[in-house]
């Protein structure tokens, strides 16, 4: 992706070596269920995600070192969120509609959100009890490593993604989710709640789409992206880490689908397409 040299986001809080500090905010267990529900990976253990958020609370501030890497890092996911502000500001004009700018905030090991205490093993996550997106540039290693997802537009799919939940927040979208929590039981909750990731997929794939058109996409990036995609599916991960798949506990949705739903959005470019609630294709 050509970045460098380019407008980055003024809308960036920088908490790195701060921690996390203080008790829970923002409606005690259902702040943290909803801040679980925003986080970009899946199928990870829910007792480990609540005890990563609620722990951390006693780090002690200290004065923190970014590498040149880092830095590097942290100017490119700027840049990246100033696209996804270009990009949102005019679809939302061309729908009648004023686009709200969230904020990224950068951080390191824990984090206080509106949502709750976040630990980096969430993953980044997006918090729509402030509006911020969340995220320790840490998670750039682990997509390299731990997800075999390498390369810098997989980054920025990881970026656009949660800048996605940030556009369902805007519709209403998440407050209709919400809604149902209390009316469904878990496995059927969670059937919803795979679309409403899969709509992020789109919804980043939407913002690909007019990156594409600005110029700053590369030869590859486009695969980056969808290899980032399958490699964060359910599916996916639960064979990594526990030897098979329980398809009733997915919440973010298949590799395959992740990765369809992002190339719809591409393609598509615009709002109209991505209704994944109403889709009879699953």
């Amino acid at each position: 992706m050509q970045w460098k040299g380019r407008r980055a986001s003024s809308n960036v809080e920088d908490r790195r070596g701060m921690g996390g500090g203080g008790m829970l905010m923002g409606g005690g267990l259902g702040g943290i269920i909803l801040l679980v529900i925003m986080t970009f990976l899946g199928g990870g253990d829910m007792g480990d995600v609540v005890n990563n958020m609620t722990n951390g609370g006693n780090e002690s501030p200290a004065p923190y070192q970014q590498s040149a890497e880092e830095e590097e890092l942290a100017q490119f996911v700027s840049v990246v969120l100033a696209d996804t502000e270009e990009v949102w500001s005019k679809v939302f004009a061309e729908e009648g509609m004023e686009y709200q700018e969230p904020t990224l905030v950068l951080y390191s090991g824990s984090v206080q959100s509106a949502c709750g205490m976040a630990g980096s093993q969430v993953g980044p996550f997006y918090c729509p009890g402030d509006q911020k997106l969340y995220i320790d540039l840490s998670f750039y290693d682990e997509l390299q490593t731990k997800f075999q997802a390498p390369g810098d537009f997989a980054m920025a799919y990881v970026v656009a993604h949660e800048v996605g939940h940030h556009v369902q927040t805007l519709l209403g979208t998440t407050d209709k989710l919400n809604s149902l929590r209390g009316r469904l039981d878990q496995t059927e909750f969670n059937k919803y709640q795979v679309r409403f990731e899969l709509q992020a997929d789109y919804l980043a794939g939407v913002w690909a789409h007019h990156a594409q058109g600005m110029g700053v996409v590369e030869e590859g990036d486009l695969e980056e992206a969808m290899n980032a995609a399958s490699a964060v599916g359910d599916d996916t991960i639960q064979k990594r880490s526990q030897g098979y798949i329980v398809p009733e506990s997915f919440t973010h949705g298949t590799s395959e689908q992740r990765k369809s739903w992002f190339q719809k959005g591409y393609k598509a470019g615009n709002l109209e397409q991505g209704d994944t609630f109403n889709t009879r294709e699953f």
